[in-house]
């Protein structure tokens, strides 16, 4: 049983496993009914599946059926993932003639015998140019087996604990102190009869905040007009602010919330000549930080995103522009937009880089200022 398990085949698909999850932040993909072959995952990468195929290829036919597997895997694969382009690498360890392997478009094929023979590929050297180096191992036969199951295990054992803190469920404190501050400004203008200067003095409109009454691009979305729309904005906050709290901690989320808000205030009063009030273009912002995290977590949240968010986010624009007399739908997209650029600045952890946390605020910066000269230039 050792000898079957180190044999030189063996070995290779090892290291490359190896290699694939340990370096290259991999992760394995459970299909039914593919045998013999293993399939990786890596939707940051150029390559985003990796297959190790060691199912014996004797002529084109069975290549070529092995391919149209492989593509209509793929083709669920991004409808699960939402993603359009996915560029497949397969590298074969069993194959009577080479020449029987060609590479396809977003499928490309190697076929190898040992990792040294991994050099013969430029393009795979050009994307893992660190891979003969890392595929060379001192140890040898069982010990190098162990070496590398416990490597992995390590690895796996740090992805398990990382997807659990991230899902683990938390008290929505900020959440909760939102819906008050929206409940209790509400209650008030009513108990002491005091709504409609509040709506005069609070909320966004143009003309007063170019003046230098800034602070109503923030204050307009603790406003609501009223009982219906108090409790519709409160239940949305519930729901997806909740969620936005868990997966990216409070000092972020209020901080999601404020931009969004800043944004969808200032293309309202940009685009719209109505004064605006309420929260849901702060919530707009929570839906576009709820698409940005999705997409760094699509593997688990890919279905939720396509078959919930998505289409959450175009109904209720719909219906923004069918009444858009009463419905600030271009604070709508104002909030959608900033929820976004903040989420990409502030980063989504364990998977954002410094460099996209830092073109996040570099963009976020750019149309912060743009929508401010061109207020400060068209608002009278």
């Amino acid at each position: 049983m050792d000898e079957a398990l180190l044999d030189d085949k063996n070995v290779v698909v090892m290291k490359l496993l190896h290699y694939f999850i340990t370096e290259r932040k991999y992760n394995p993909i459970i299909l039914q009914g593919a045998e013999n072959e293993i399939w990786l995952e890596n939707m940051d990468s150029d390559y985003k599946i990796i297959r190790i195929v060691s199912n014996h290829i004797h002529n084109v036919e069975q290549f070529e059926y092995d391919l149209y597997k492989t593509k209509h895997i793929v083709k669920k694969i991004k409808k699960k993932t939402l993603t359009m382009n996915m560029n497949v690498l397969s590298i074969f360890i069993d194959v009577r003639d080479s020449e029987n392997i060609t590479n396809n478009k977003n499928y490309d094929c190697i076929s190898i015998e040992s990792e040294k023979d991994i050099a013969k590929y430029d393009n795979v050297i050009e994307h893992f140019p660190d891979i003969i180096k890392k595929l060379t191992f001192n140890e040898e036969g069982m010990q190098l087996f162990i070496k590398i199951t416990t490597d992995i295990n390590k690895k796996n054992k740090k992805d398990q604990d990382e997807a659990e803190d991230i899902f683990k469920p938390r008290k929505p404190i900020i959440t909760n102190i939102l819906i008050f501050l929206n409940i209790f400004i509400y209650v008030s203008t009513l108990l002491f009869d005091r709504n409609g200067y509040i709506l005069n003095k609070f909320c966004v409109y143009g003309p007063y905040i170019i003046r230098g009454e800034y602070y109503r691009l923030i204050t307009g979305a603790f406003i609501h007009g009223n009982i219906f729309h108090l409790l519709f904005n409160c239940y949305a906050l519930y729901v997806i602010g909740t969620q936005i709290e868990s997966f990216f901690g409070k000092a972020k989320y209020i901080t999601i919330y404020l931009v969004s808000t800043l944004f969808s205030s200032l293309l309202s009063i940009v685009i719209s000549k109505y004064a605006s009030i309420g929260a849901s273009g702060a919530i707009f912002g929570l839906m576009g930080a709820m698409l940005y995290f999705g997409y760094h977590y699509r593997i688990y949240l890919g279905s939720v995103i396509k078959s919930q968010i998505i289409p959450l986010i175009i109904i209720n624009l719909f219906i923004g522009f069918i009444f858009s007399g009463q419905i600030d739908n271009f604070a709508h997209i104002g909030g959608l937009i900033g929820g976004i650029l903040i989420s990409k600045a502030l980063g989504v952890k364990y998977k954002s880089t410094k460099s996209d946390m830092i073109n996040g605020w570099i963009l976020t910066i750019i149309l912060f200022v743009f929508l401010l000269v061109v207020a400060n230039k068209f608002i009278v």
